[in-house]
């Protein structure tokens, strides 16, 4: 088995969770390490050691032994060092959001086909035991039609807060941070909605402190999406049908949820056993990137091209409705 080369760009939090389940990716191997500063380049290669620190992301780009770079950087970021890594022949991973708007995304994935080089969002819960076992159970007609999914995602930020949750500049708001998994899940379930509707609470940065979403399809079926920062919710999800419902309960976008199935009228509910391995979660993706490094695909089965481009669009559409901007809107 070839062992995949990984860099990361970016050492913050996500950044060394990212590189702590790479531990239990068998076949990939950290090498390298890139961020703004020395400092904290060699800080995370102390938790993490690599063979290579930089202390910018065009040196982590240029490295020849690196195959493939996972993107950890803040959302503002994501276009210009997608395309950074690209033009140096690098393999990427970015995290989500995938760009600010789908102009961006349009241009990354652009860029990759013409160099050829593989490019994949990482959207995690894509990959995870739980959503995977919804996806069986929803088709295999157990909750019969879907006529709704309800989903809240919220929490109140504790001191001190985090810039790029208010920052306009780095892409702060909720839908952008959480609310995009409430997008996701519901248009993995009911599909590219056909009304959308939305309505935000400004915080004192113009960016939403809150947004809730109502998406419409034309057989009926609804999705109430609610985000928050401004109070704790159980953060769950709810996918309602003819036959029965689904819970996925506590972080339903990780893989510590745990799926309750409620059959139509029943009052008892039964927990689906779903195998659960160590870590945060960020393993099953990046092991999805070695096979299709392994095979030469340069563009991912699971989260393709048009997937990430469709999901970007409805944010967009979104945001255009609420009255959520940024400057990324504006570039020509």
């Amino acid at each position: 088995m070839k062992t995949i080369r990984w860099g990361i760009l970016g050492a913050g939090r996500i950044a060394r969770k990212f590189a702590s389940d790479l531990k239990l990716v068998e076949g990939a191997e950290l090498i390298a390490v890139g961020s703004r500063s020395k400092a904290s380049a060699e800080d995370f290669s102390k938790d993490f050691p690599v063979k290579y620190t930089h202390d910018s992301y065009q040196e982590l780009a240029g490295n020849a032994e690196v195959d493939v770079i996972y993107i950890a950087t803040p959302h503002n970021l994501h276009y210009e060092n997608t395309l950074l890594c690209i033009n140096n022949g690098k393999a990427v991973l970015c995290e989500k959001p995938f760009a600010m708007n789908a102009r961006q995304a349009e241009l990354m994935m652009s860029l990759a086909k013409e160099k050829k080089v593989f490019l994949m969002e990482a959207l995690w819960t894509k990959f995870h035991p739980h959503f995977l076992k919804m996806q069986e159970m929803i088709g295999q007609g157990l909750l019969g039609e879907i006529r709704s999914v309800l989903i809240n995602f919220g929490f109140k930020p504790t001191p001190p807060v985090p810039l790029r949750l208010f920052d306009p500049e780095l892409g702060g708001g909720t839908v952008m941070d959480i609310g995009i998994y409430n997008v996701f899940m519901a248009m993995s379930i009911l599909g590219m909605p056909d009304h959308v509707d939305a309505v935000m609470t400004p915080a004192s940065t113009g960016v939403d402190e809150q947004c809730a979403i109502l998406f419409r399809y034309h057989n009926g079926a609804m999705a109430q999406l609610f985000s928050t920062f401004s109070s704790n919710l159980a953060t769950e999800a709810d996918i309602c049908g003819s036959e029965g419902r689904i819970r996925l309960t506590s972080r339903f976008y990780e893989p510590s949820s745990t799926i309750e199935f409620y059959k139509e009228r029943a009052d008892s509910v039964e927990v689906i056993p779903v195998h659960k391995e160590p870590g945060f979660g960020y393993q099953y993706e990046a092991r999805h990137v070695n096979d299709c490094l392994r095979i030469g695909l340069t563009e991912s089965p699971v989260i393709p091209f048009a997937d990430t481009l469709l999901l970007m669009q409805t944010l967009d559409k979104i945001r255009a409705i609420a009255g959520i901007g940024y400057a990324a809107d504006d570039a020509k």
